[in-house]
């Protein structure tokens, strides 16, 4: 295994311990109803970060909790349509704002996709599994 490849399992391990992670739901025009899903810490700053690296790309970006509750929905140009926890939606805007007006550019944040995510935690099952095999 490459050091690339153990800097990227770390950055998981570290993004599925940091707890409040959902998804980002990603859809384009040019995928014809298809979406890409994404994983990461659902802070407003990281929200916001997200949104505006996504602004000009995706037509419309639903973020949702592990339960797939909406935590907020954006559209192309990178507008907070529907954010049903206003405090959150108030907390948002003070990042996101700035990005929109061009006034700041988006900052990276730790993101995985769903797919990495998951062959992440079956390997840990495995992993696991194979341990209690161990001890029976």
């Amino acid at each position: 295994m490459n050091g690339e490849m153990t800097m990227r399992r770390d950055e998981l391990y570290e993004l599925m311990e940091d707890g409040n992670l959902g998804y980002a739901c990603v859809f384009k025009r040019e995928d014809r109803g298809m979406h890409t899903d994404y994983m990461f810490k659902m802070t407003a700053e990281n929200i916001a970060n997200f949104i505006g690296k996504n602004a000009y790309t995706a037509d419309k970006i639903i973020m949702t909790d592990m339960c797939d509750n909406l935590i907020c929905e954006s559209v192309f140009g990178g507008f907070l349509m529907n954010c049903p926890d206003q405090n959150l939606c108030r907390e948002i805007i003070p990042h996101l704002a700035p990005i929109q007006m061009g006034e700041a550019e988006p900052k990276d944040i730790a993101v995985a996709t769903r797919e990495e995510m998951e062959q992440l935690w079956a390997e840990e099952e495995e992993t696991v599994m194979q341990a209690e095999f161990r001890m029976l």
